[in-house]
């Protein structure tokens, strides 16, 4: 049985894609400003299927923000130091301070799915988990941080496309790691986590926003488009910018090219 995603059209064409995202990304600056202005603190969460897309939306949303603003938080796996603390201690250090906003690429989410489908938490710690999340979450939005959550949705077809294009590509293979293969190994399982993490997790203080992605594309532009829609904000944008002339030289005496060591001339 066919598990398409319920996407409008045919796949968009890159030219317009590209329109549309130069766009968007100039929206983001805008909200950039305003987010510095305003002392705002905001949390995204993206989380989803292996090859679900949530690189590439992450890149397009980075790619034009300064990364003094626009944070990437992506930890690797704890470690023995880390397991010991309190769950959520990793992750709070790096949340925002006023004027930021910071990208979870994976969260503490990991604790209802890979670490419940690997075994790497015990059942008592998933079970607080999925209890005291909820409350962790509107404690978060009472301090005063926007929460944002994407899951990242893609059909069993698409999925498999994007892992055999990643064996076929050398720049890509990286990103098949030996979980994600064990993961595609427990897919029902993993299915199952999903489920239950929504169930106790899709609140209406803190949503998931589920974005159909065998289109990446379309659920990039989507998900950036509902991203701006959800921080009000106004435009910054200052009056073009004079540049001062240029300092004189006043007597001052280049060293010699041949003083310094260059690249080698390859190309």
């Amino acid at each position: 049985m066919s598990t398409k995603h319920p996407e409008s059209g045919t796949p968009m064409k890159r030219k317009k894609y590209e329109k549309e995202l130069r766009m968007l990304q100039t929206e983001l600056c805008r909200l950039q400003d305003w987010v510095v202005q305003e002392g705002l603190r905001a949390v995204i969460v993206f989380e989803g299927r292996d090859a679900a897309g949530k690189g590439g939306t992450i890149k397009a949303i980075m790619e034009r923000v300064s990364p003094r603003v626009f944070r990437l938080v992506a930890l690797p796996a704890p470690s023995d130091r880390e397991k010991s603390q309190l769950y959520a201690q990793r992750f709070i250090q790096h949340f925002p301070s006023a004027g930021e906003v910071v990208i979870f690429d994976r969260s503490w989410y990991n604790r209802a799915g890979v670490e419940r489908v690997m075994g790497f938490c015990t059942d008592d710690e998933y079970r607080e988990f999925l209890r005291s999340c909820p409350e962790f979450e509107r404690m978060l939005i009472r301090s005063g941080i926007t929460l944002i959550k994407y899951w990242f949705s893609v059909s069993d077809e698409e999925q498999e496309r994007r892992f055999q294009d990643r064996i076929a590509d050398p720049t890509k293979r990286w990103k098949l790691s030996p979980m994600d293969l064990e993961s595609r190994a427990r897919w029902v399982e993993y299915s199952k986590a999903k489920d239950e993490m929504f169930a106790s997790t899709d609140t209406r203080q803190s949503p998931w926003w589920v974005v159909p992605s065998d289109d990446k594309r379309r659920a990039r532009l989507n998900c950036i488009h509902h991203l701006l829609s959800m921080v009000p904000y106004a435009d910054l944008t200052p009056e073009p910018i004079v540049l001062p002339p240029r300092q004189r030289d006043e007597g001052y005496v280049r060293p010699p090219m041949s003083d310094q060591t260059f690249v080698p001339q390859v190309y």
